[in-house]
């Protein structure tokens, strides 16, 4: 133990003497004098967290309306007699993947309605009033199922931004600390020197780029996680609304 705490100690003690104004110890000296592989392999990673950070707030603003006029929307449904009375609505509240669905089944419905309307209408007596009906229910539910799935890509879309960069990002990381300690190994090898004052820097500079990769494939990793975990839930919300919207329409329709 006091074999191994020897060269670490030295190591601090290199660091907290050295001149503050070209500190090669703190990161951003190490940054600055760093090779140039290197930093090309923090810009890279900077641009990874930069735009991580953006499509993360972006999609907590995204899904906190979507959430909210969902609400909205179903609440409007509920209390709502007639689909034309919600559909009035739509337009006020097309952050809503419920919006998608409910206007994809009403215009199935309301082109069966029409089309079953007309024939029925030839057939019958002058006179009498025609209940619209339904000619196909499970068409009405193919025209759900389709727009359910364009409404949940539209809530992963860029999402998978984040699923690349959380995987790759250590990766890159590595890369940069790999390429850091291979050169510091030639440098003990041209030099023949292995005090820790010219190996130390190189070293650092090295493990910056691991860290840097973490930084920027943490976040990334708690934020598709946490997505992903909320378009599930989207997606059973729009599963229960396309069983309410049917039941509806089998009710009066059928």
């Amino acid at each position: 133990m006091r074999t191994l705490g020897s060269p670490i100690f030295a190591l601090l003690l290199q660091e907290g003497t050295a001149s503050p104004g070209g500190s090669s110890s703190s990161i951003l000296g190490l940054v600055a004098t760093s090779s140039p592989i290197s930093k090309a392999v923090l810009l890279l990673l900077a641009l990874m967290s930069v735009g991580s950070w953006g499509i993360i707030l972006y999609k907590l603003w995204e899904f906190r309306r979507s959430e909210a006029q969902s609400s909205s929307f179903l609440d409007v449904f509920r209390r709502s007699s007639k689909f034309s009375e919600v559909q009035a609505v739509c337009r006020s509240l097309t952050e809503s993947p419920l919006v998608g669905l409910f206007q994809s089944g009403y215009a199935e419905l309301t082109a069966q309605l029409r089309q079953g309307g007309s024939d029925e209408a030839e057939g019958s007596p002058r006179g009498s009033v025609v209940r619209p009906t339904l000619k196909s229910l499970a068409a009405v539910d193919r025209a759900l199922m389709r727009a359910s799935v364009v409404e949940v890509n539209k809530l992963e879309s860029r999402i998978t931004f984040l699923a690349t960069v959380a995987s790759i990002a250590p990766f890159v990381g590595l890369f940069g600390t790999v390429v850091g300690i291979m050169m510091s190994f030639q440098m003990i090898g041209e030099t023949g020197s292995t005090n820790l004052a010219s190996v130390g820097p190189g070293i650092a500079e090295a493990l910056v780029a691991t860290a840097a990769g973490l930084v920027a494939a943490v976040p990334a990793v708690v934020a598709y996680n946490h997505f992903s975990n909320r378009v599930r839930l989207f997606a059973s919300q729009m599963d229960d609304f396309a069983m309410e919207f049917l039941n509806i329409a089998e009710r009066n329709f059928t």
